[in-house]
């Protein structure tokens, strides 16, 4: 067996789910909405299933989907891909990042990677042949710097894994770090693989820039996103990938003996989402933004420090200040048996240098499961 995957742990997420099942708890801890999604839009999927073609697509995605991406990004980054050459579809962006890894990543190529991250992003590297150096961002404001860049970065990088908005730190990248993070990518001749999958959950006004709109990064940038994540359907999983002709017909390559298609009538209904006006997007950003704010006040006025969620589903809470006597995974596991209450410790998001004091909790769910979550929580810095 191979021991990259067998040696594995089972993962944070679900351990803490199993004991959010176990204990009858709600879980904060996964990044799921309790919504179902837009009602018009899973519509057009049943009605696509029902009345479309369901026989194997196109293994590089619908023609109308890849033109709807096409069509997304060039109206909110200004970014022009042609559907065609330089856009595919994909099972999930979970399998575009696979896809990108196994098929870019050479036997002893360096990889930077920044922690915290997701979780798939080492064992992928390993499997490949890579190797990661991996740059350790801190809270509470978790930016890059040149000096963390120039002690990663040697002769042997050849790409770069950047989630942004990084999940779990709830940190939207300005552009001073995205032209910071170019200009070593530059220098090395590095391709940066970029997890973008939260470019639509931004708020207080924010703005996506991804990596591949900054000058020099349009050819040596792989640009992954995923539907699920924008329309609140997490269990659909259908991924996008863009990148130039040359990048892209490689990564096609690997998709073919991954996954290889995704279902017609997801992309159907994906095609049509994209489509949809601004004002949607808009709107789902400020519901959003409201349950954000809903988590943080209360947990603010229970006395839990908050760290500044700027997109994503999640925000963070420090225990450093409370000097409590226990890691982020003790107090997680503590909270979940004790109050009913699972999140997830970021520390699990690290491999080497863990920071252990920080909590990851969702705010992607209802009023009244905020309110009671935090009726819970307000007798833990009490017990």
């Amino acid at each position: 067996m191979s021991t990259i995957f067998s040696d594995l742990p089972v993962t944070i997420f679900e351990v803490m789910s199993q004991l959010a099942r176990d204990h009858d708890a709600i879980n904060l801890g996964q990044g799921f909405p309790e919504a179902p999604g837009p009602e018009d839009i899973r519509r057009k999927a049943a009605d696509a299933v029902l009345n479309g073609y369901n026989q194997y697509p196109s293994m590089m995605g619908l023609p109308e989907l890849r033109a709807a991406i096409a069509d997304h990004y060039a109206h909110w980054h200004g970014v022009a891909f042609d559907p065609m050459s330089e856009v595919m579809v994909t099972s999930g962006a979970t399998e575009a990042l696979a896809g990108a890894i196994l098929g870019l990543v050479g036997e002893g190529d360096e990889v930077v990677v920044f922690q915290p991250f997701y979780d798939a992003y080492v064992p992928l590297i390993r499997r490949a042949g890579g190797i990661p150096r991996l740059v350790r961002l801190e809270p509470p404001h978790w930016r890059l710097t040149e000096n963390a860049l120039r002690a990663a970065f040697t002769p042997k990088t050849k790409f770069v894994i950047f989630n942004n908005p990084l999940n779990p730190a709830a940190v939207v990248y300005p552009r001073e770090d995205l032209e910071l993070l170019a200009r070593f990518c530059q220098e090395f001749d590095a391709v940066a693989i970029c997890d973008e999958v939260w470019e639509h959950i931004v708020f207080d006004g924010r703005a996506h820039i991804p990596l591949i709109a900054i000058p020099g990064m349009r050819e040596r940038t792989v640009k992954i996103g995923s539907a699920g994540k924008i329309f609140a359907l997490t269990g659909w999983k259908v991924g996008f990938v863009c990148a130039a002709p040359k990048l892209l017909r490689v990564l096609a390559k690997a998709h073919q003996f991954l996954a290889f298609t995704t279902a017609p009538n997801l992309q159907v209904a994906v095609a049509y989402g994209l489509g949809k006006p601004d004002a949607f997007f808009d709107e789902m950003r400020r519901d959003l933004q409201r349950s954000r704010d809903r988590l943080t006040d209360g947990l603010k006025s229970i006395g839990f420090p908050v760290l500044a969620s700027r997109g994503t589903y999640f925000l963070n809470i420090d225990l450093a200040p409370l000097g409590l006597n226990e890691t982020d995974e003790d107090f997680c596991k503590r909270i979940v048996v004790e109050h009913k209450v699972a999140s997830i410790p970021v520390s699990s998001f690290y491999e080497d240098d863990a920071v252990k004091s920080v909590v990851r909790l969702c705010f992607a769910k209802s009023d009244a499961t905020i309110d009671t979550a935090l009726e819970r929580l307000s007798r833990v810095l009490r017990s």
